[in-house]
């Protein structure tokens, strides 16, 4: 059963468990379809959220079971990106080794075939001290400031394309483009670098697996692809966070960064690709898509986030139309 609380231009907005629209629903009708599913699920936080969080041996379980279901939906060359955050032990200072179990557990099950691509690391120093025992309190730990993306398919070649998310050129290779003169020969690695290996512009340096949402070094400039330095620079004046602020709305605490979205929508779809997030939350994964002309299925299980979320096609730069179902219309096959 799904409940289709709004359409888009470009997609829709389903209310209720991700796990039953899967089965029930998109494995009906949209096998083997999505060029890409990227979400954030729930975090195995020790302190249980509005939004919903398992833990141990249950969340293991529960995230281990999603692979057979999103191979299902994966077209064949199609990419499935997770982000998710470190998590700690109960009432003790050590790591736990969920995340990286459920990581195992992903790609090894037997009725999936899904394998880890390559990960990413979203570095963001804004994030608040945590864990807060440890960190504020005790002080005996370091700020994790960090979550791990990881990039996953069903076959060694997803579809995918670098030139889409070059990074602008450093101040140096801007030079060096300029005046064709370099350093050539043979280094100590043994690698022979030829007098044209790097005289010629393409148009930018092949984007790097770790994010800087803010820079690690500020004497450095952060050389983030267009897609998601554009994100960075308006994230301020969001149009989703002023109307929530406007109307006396607390967002959803969880947003997964606009920023990263954009990257692997330009990196691993096309236009008119089908997208998939089954944890939408604030359904910024929605409002991605539909900038990026993508077609798109976000699923919400809490329906207070699933109303708000509507405010992001709001946006007057979206230009796009909303057509909300005020009854949540059932629908049955």
């Amino acid at each position: 059963m799904k409940f289709e609380l709004y359409k888009t231009n470009y997609g829709k907005l389903l209310i209720g468990d991700s796990v039953e629209i899967s089965k029930k629903y998109l494995n009906k009708h949209y096998k083997n379809k999505f060029n890409l599913i990227i979400t954030s699920p729930p975090f195995p936080l020790n302190n249980k959220k509005r939004y919903g969080n398992l833990q141990g041996e249950e969340y293991y379980n529960w995230f281990r079971n999603l692979a057979p279901i999103f191979s299902n939906l994966l077209a064949d060359n199609g990419s499935l990106v997770i982000e998710i955050g470190n998590s700690w032990e109960p009432n003790r200072p050590i790591q736990s080794l969920l995340h990286l179990e459920c990581l195992l557990g992903l790609v090894k099950h037997p009725d999936a075939g899904l394998r880890l691509i390559q990960e990413f690391i979203c570095y963001n120093p804004s994030r608040l001290p945590s864990p807060a025992q440890w960190v504020t309190v005790n002080r005996i730990r370091t700020v994790d400031s960090y979550t791990h993306v990881w990039w996953i398919a069903k076959s060694d070649y997803p579809k995918a394309n670098n030139t889409k998310v070059l990074r602008p050129y450093s101040k140096s290779m801007q030079k060096l483009l300029k005046t064709k003169k370099f350093n050539a020969g043979k280094r100590p690695s043994e690698h022979v670098i030829s007098p044209n290996a790097f005289t010629k512009d393409n148009g930018g340096s092949i984007a790097h697996n770790l994010f800087e949402i803010e820079p690690i070094d500020n004497k450095r400039d952060v050389r983030l692809p267009h897609n998601i330095l554009s994100f960075s620079n308006t994230i301020s004046n969001d149009f989703y966070l002023k109307t929530c602020k406007q109307r006396g709305i607390i967002p959803h605490p969880a947003r997964m960064y606009g920023g990263l979205i954009n990257f692997f929508l330009e990196f691993l779809t096309d236009e008119g690709d089908l997208i998939l997030d089954p944890f939408a939350g604030s359904n910024t994964s929605g409002y991605c898509a539909e900038r990026n002309k993508r077609n798109w299925i976000s699923i919400e299980a809490d329906e207070k986030y699933a109303n708000e979320s509507v405010y992001r096609f709001e946006d007057p730069e979206l230009n796009t139309k909303v057509k909300i179902n005020k009854e949540y219309e059932k629908d049955d096959d």
